[in-house]
């Protein structure tokens, strides 16, 4: 059933005109080849957006798991997870459209929904930052929890296409 999607999203053609749109960006972010090289983590063998995704997925998911805990220290710590997913999301973004920048036309395509998906959920933990730093902790808590799953599709959907991926 995923493979199906992913594979439906591969051929949907409606997300081409995005992926037009986003192209000239992402193209100027590898344009150079000290940024294309280290983009394409030539150095190491491994992208940094592969590595970046984890600071603010695993900021995010702490920040929900201290939530359960009902102390002052754990809804601070909760509050400064968020935040700190929130900075390092524009950095995995952006190596994430350098690397899309070099993706084949069905990459590229899952890649526009990889993105919203992703940008949907930075969104929703702004606005659970936002009600957490006006004492809104309950509120805030929740909108992290929406934000996870837009998080996970946005994952998987990145998973795919490292695992899929045709330089």
């Amino acid at each position: 059933m995923f493979l199906d999607l992913m594979k439906r999203l591969e051929r949907a053609e409606a997300l081409d005109p995005a992926a037009r749109a986003a192209a000239p960006v992402a193209e100027r972010l590898i344009a150079r080849p000290g940024p294309r090289r280290f983009f394409h983590g030539d150095a190491t063998g491994i992208p940094p957006h592969v590595i970046l995704t984890d600071v603010p997925f695993g900021a995010w998911f702490m920040a929900i798991f201290l939530d359960f805990f009902p102390d002052e220290s754990s809804r601070i710590a909760a509050r400064r997870l968020v935040g700190l997913g929130l900075l390092a999301a524009a950095p995995t973004g952006l190596s994430g459209w350098a690397e899309w920048a070099r993706a084949d036309r069905a990459t590229r395509r899952v890649g526009v929904v990889h993105a919203c998906a992703n940008l949907a959920a930075t969104l929703v933990f702004l606005a659970s930052w936002r009600a957490r730093r006006k004492e809104r902790h309950r509120l805030g808590a929740n909108l992290a929890r929406a934000g996870a799953v837009l998080l996970i599709v946005g994952g998987f959907l990145g998973g795919y296409m490292r695992a899929a991926r045709r330089p």
